[in-house]
């Protein structure tokens, strides 16, 4: 996935359009991402002899079709392509600005 543990991302569709946040888990089987703050919803918990009960707001994972990753450099939102190097190092690369992104991927 293009998308890593830790990258901002902008929302495109849904209730939180045009929110920006930061990825917390990435679950690649479903295409799915945890992002911080972004798509909460309310849980009602009952009390037990650890916790005590009442409403929690969690995170509900969003599908990666509708994230957008925002680059370091350009602080746009912005496609990602990948490129190899010589020692067969596989990098991130911003479509707008030609920027490396932080993240090395390995073969």
């Amino acid at each position: 996935m293009k998308i890593q543990k830790g990258d901002n991302v902008k929302v495109l569709i849904g209730k939180d359009k045009g929110r920006e946040g930061e990825v917390l888990a990435v679950f690649p089987k479903k295409e799915r991402m945890v992002v911080k703050g972004l798509n909460l919803f309310k849980k009602h918990v009952k009390p037990s002899q650890n916790s005590k009960g009442g409403i929690i707001e969690k995170e509900r994972p969003l599908h990666s079709s509708k994230l957008m990753l925002i680059c370091p450099s350009c602080k746009k939102a912005a496609r990602v392509s990948y490129q190899l190097d010589k020692t067969g190092t596989k990098y991130r690369i911003c479509q707008k600005c030609k920027a490396i992104l932080t993240n090395k991927l390995t073969k």
